[in-house]
């Protein structure tokens, strides 16, 4: 059963488990809290206390906010830090990677580090040109406009299984369509679509506190994920940022290949976050 944080009148759901320094985990829109459930586990039996939230909107969450940018997010987030007495690392997914980043900026006394999973941190562009050569990147970015345009269930479904290369769990599809054919909840999913990234990406200098970015090698969300990974670090201050590359994965790389994520941010966590 969740716990829940209440933020400017609405409840953040979230789950809190294992002892030691404390970890959050947040997902991307459209998806929920367990997306981390592989990355958790092995988090947790590594010696940290690992909190999973649900975005506003998403999973046990309540949806009636009127507000959906990254800024706003970024605030519910470090509520929750606060109210699970900080610091922590901040590990955020798509959408949520560049609230934690702005989370990070606005109050580095409760952001310790940042991860960011495949994260829109910086202001986007259609590139025409890797439409016309680059099916992947051409797909993805049908599938993700139309879901959002239309807000279709059904579009969103077929853009998690060009996500996942490797495949999509069958049981977490059917969970994930369960939730967002629930009133109001693919609205939700199409105003987070419509928010521009820009308000991370003016933040990204301000931050200071270490950053892992960690890229899907086939994530369908740039034509070239690793060339996106690289422009976050080089706007963070010098010496912050780095960057895993993870191959053969997609926009979910924390899904498709848990262990291989947690290693990466253990790594990143034993290079001084820890102590």
């Amino acid at each position: 059963m969740p716990e829940y944080l209440t933020v400017n009148g609405g409840r953040i759901a979230y789950d809190d488990a294992g002892e030691g320094p404390l970890v959050v985990l947040a997902h991307g829109m459209g998806d929920n809290r367990h997306a981390y459930r592989d990355m958790a586990d092995g988090l947790v039996a590594a010696g940290y206390r690992v909190v999973r939230t649900d975005l506003r909107g998403h999973g046990e969450s309540d949806a009636d906010w009127e507000a959906w940018s990254r800024t706003e997010v970024a605030g519910d987030l470090v509520a929750l830090v606060r109210r699970l007495g900080g610091p922590a690392v901040v590990v955020g997914h798509s959408f949520a990677g560049g609230a934690a980043v702005i989370a990070a900026a606005e109050e580095p006394g409760l952001v310790r580090a940042v991860v960011g999973i495949g994260p829109f941190t910086r202001a986007q562009r259609i590139d025409a040109g890797a439409l016309v050569s680059d099916a992947r990147y051409r797909k993805g970015l049908a599938l993700l406009l139309g879901a959002g345009l239309f807000r279709s269930v059904g579009l969103w479904k077929r853009y998690l299984r060009h996500a996942h290369p490797t495949g999509v769990e069958p049981a977490r599809l059917a969970a994930l369509e369960a939730e967002l054919r629930r009133p109001g909840r693919m609205a939700v999913v199409a105003r987070m679509g419509m928010s521009a990234p820009t308000d991370a990406g003016a933040r990204l200098a301000d931050v200071r506190c270490p950053v892992l970015i960690v890229q899907g090698g086939l994530d369908p969300d740039w034509p070239d994920p690793r060339a996106e990974g690289n422009g976050i670090v080089s706007e963070l201050p010098p010496g912050l940022g780095r960057l895993e590359m993870v191959a053969g994965a997609g926009h979910y790389p924390h899904v498709e290949f848990p262990d291989r994520v947690t290693a990466a941010v253990l790594a990143f966590l034993g290079e001084g976050v820890r102590a």
